[in-house]
């Protein structure tokens, strides 16, 4: 299965050594909005064994290669326009989930991506804003810096 993932300017096709996943940021070339994210190289399962109190745990490799996102506006935009007119590129990698989460946090606070009309993005990591509703207003007090 062929990768789409841009990664050092070259497409990435197999996972680097020892690294967990990646923040990435998917570009509209018709429109320039982005979306930051992250995504796992792996995913885990835990399963249930007859007989034993204990679950086995399954590793597997995650649908990383054909992953476009999961804001639902990008994706409708993706299938609107064609999976061509988008760039997705993996920003960093990391070796550990935790890296991965932080990274992903960091890059959306210090690109303030709730804040702004060229992101997708509506939440930041796992914490919702959609319900928050930041008036224009006050968005461009917080990205012009004046109080």
């Amino acid at each position: 299965m062929t990768s789409h993932w841009l990664y050092k300017g070259k497409i990435l096709q197999e996972v680097p050594a020892g690294q967990f996943g990646f923040v990435y940021e998917i570009t509209n070339k018709l429109t320039d909005k982005k979306y930051i994210g992250r995504k796992y190289f792996g995913k885990t399962r835990r399963v249930k064994k007859k007989g034993q109190t204990r679950r086995t745990v399954k590793r597997t490799e995650s649908d990383w290669r054909t992953y476009t996102g999961s804001s639902k506006q990008l994706n409708n935009d993706i299938a609107k326009h064609g999976k061509s007119n988008f760039m997705f590129e993996i920003v960093i990698v990391a070796k550990t989930k935790g890296q991965v989460n932080y990274l992903e946090e960091n890059i959306q606070h210090r690109r303030q991506v709730i804040l702004r009309e060229d992101y997708y993005n509506d939440c930041i990591g796992s914490r919702k804003w959609l319900s928050v509703k930041i008036p224009p207003e006050i968005s461009k007090k917080l990205l012009s810096g004046s109080r």
